[in-house]
C-alpha cells in the first residue's frame, strides 16, 4: 500500500518543513509515503470562499484516481487516539487497496465535490492549528501508528 498526504499550498517556514521531511524518512522504513504539494491558487483574493474552494477541488480532483481511498483531514471528522488511529492504518493495510490518499485542504475547507469523492474524514484535534503545523502532526502521527504495529518504543502507555 501506498499512503499520500496531499496538501494545498507550500509550507514556507524552514523548521516545519526539516521536521515534516525528517519524518518523511522515518515513514519509509515502514511504507510507501509521498506528500504532494497543490500550489496555492494565483489571485485567489479575488474569489469568494465558495470559488477557491471549487478551483482547489478541481485541482485535487485531478490527482485522485478512481482506485483511491481518500480521507479529508477536516475539522468535522472523526477522532483517534494514536493506538486507535494505528489500528485504522492496519485494516486499511490490511483491506488491500493500493492507494490510501490523505488531503489537506485550503484554509476554507472542501468544496463539496471533494467532500462527495472522499471515503471519510478525520480530525487531528478540536483546535485549531495552522496548514503547517498540521501537516507535521499528522505525519508525525502516521510514523507514530507504525511503530505502534511494529511495537517500537517510540510510543508509551
Amino acid at each position: 500500500m501506498k499512503i499520500k498526504l496531499v496538501a494545498v499550498g507550500k509550507t514556507d517556514n524552514k523548521n516545519f518543513q526539516s521536521l515534516i521531511e525528517d519524518y518523511k524518512k522515518r515513514l519509509g522504513f515502514y511504507v510507501s509515503f509521498e506528500m504532494q504539494i497543490i500550489l496555492d491558487i494565483k489571485n485567489a483574493k479575488s474569489f469568494s470562499e465558495t470559488q477557491q474552494k471549487q478551483k482547489e477541488g478541481e485541482i485535487l480532483l485531478k490527482f485522485l484516481e478512481p482506485s483511491d481511498v481518500v480521507y479529508l483531514l477536516d475539522e468535522n471528522g472523526k477522532t483517534f487516539s494514536s493506538i486507535a488511529f494505528s489500528d485504522f492504518i492496519q485494516k486499511k493495510m490490511n483491506s488491500g487497496i493500493k492507494n490510501l490518499i490523505f488531503i489537506l485542504g485550503g484554509p476554507y475547507g472542501f468544496s463539496e465535490e471533494i467532500y462527495a469523492r472522499a471515503n471519510g474524514k478525520i480530525s487531528l484535534s478540536a483546535m485549531t492549528f495552522s496548514h503547517q503545523m498540521v501537516r507535521l502532526f499528522f505525519i508525525e502521527q502516521l510514523y507514530r501508528a507504525f511503530t505502534i504495529l511494529k511495537n517500537e518504543p517510540y510510543h508509551h502507555q
